[in-house]
């Protein structure tokens, strides 16, 4: 939501109330959704790519040279896709908001009508929110603000927001990537190092599985299974397609 740079008015009463009661929401969802795409893909993609080249009796030098080419290429293309998507949420918004300011220019009385018509919405009676239409009239910023946020339901994106979620996508990717490849670094025959990457990544993914339910506020063990179910099911698929076409 774009910034009100008026003071508030608050009775001096509730604003101390307010200044002793501290909230214990979690506020970092973009970034958490963001680490959550990034190991999400970065712990299945090269997990199946590995299993499957190990199902066709490649060796673990090849496993593990295209895990990493994989894994490289993997992080850019995820990155790009983030960034490309919240870039494309912050020229959403600013169309939105010209539009808006347009709008509260040349058809005020319209705007002010839509005003009443959201508040409305909440149960609000005509002579509550009428005198709240009409202040909202003389503050044309604060008109704007709410009239995104309220009518439009768009909060204003931070403008570093498209560089960091592609960042954080393509780290996220690269750290879960190299997981299910950390075996084959170490073990010379693949058919063994398969065996030790599917419990490495399978543990990894209860891990992370757990952590998201955590944060995202669903059932975390429940999200654990799912999670791992999903990378057991992805590496078997590869795997039992690689040694039907090359036995």
């Amino acid at each position: 939501m774009a910034a009100i740079t008026e003071p508030t008015n608050l009775e001096p009463e509730k604003q101390t109330l307010l200044n002793h009661h501290k909230e214990k929401h979690f506020t970092a969802g973009e970034i958490v959704r963001d680490i959550i795409i990034g190991v999400s893909d970065g712990l299945t993609v090269p997990f199946a790519l590995a299993a499957g080249l190990s199902g066709a009796n490649a060796t673990s030098s090849i496993v593990l040279t295209a895990g990493i080419a994989e894994v490289a290429a993997g992080a850019i293309s995820m990155g790009l896709g983030g960034y490309l998507a919240a870039k494309s949420e912050a020229d959403h918004y600013t169309r939105e908001l010209k539009r808006e300011q347009e709008e509260i220019i040349a058809v005020p009385d319209t705007e002010a009508a839509e005003v009443a018509e959201v508040l409305a919405q909440y149960g609000i009676e005509p002579h509550e929110y009428t005198p709240v239409v009409n202040a909202l009239r003389k503050k044309p910023q604060a008109w704007l603000d709410f009239m995104m946020k309220f009518e439009l339901g768009l909060e204003k994106p931070d403008p570093r927001r498209a560089l960091h979620s592609a960042l954080t996508i393509a780290i996220a990717y690269v750290l879960g990537g190299f997981v299910p490849l950390i075996p084959y670094m170490f073990i010379p025959i693949a058919r063994e190092a398969v065996v030790a990457s599917v419990v490495l990544t399978l543990l990894a993914l209860l891990i992370f599985g757990y952590a998201k339910g955590y944060f995202t506020g669903s059932k975390p063990f429940v999200s654990a299974f799912q999670t791992a179910l999903i990378g057991a099911i992805a590496s078997a698929a590869a795997y039992g397609l690689a040694k039907a076409i090359h036995p």
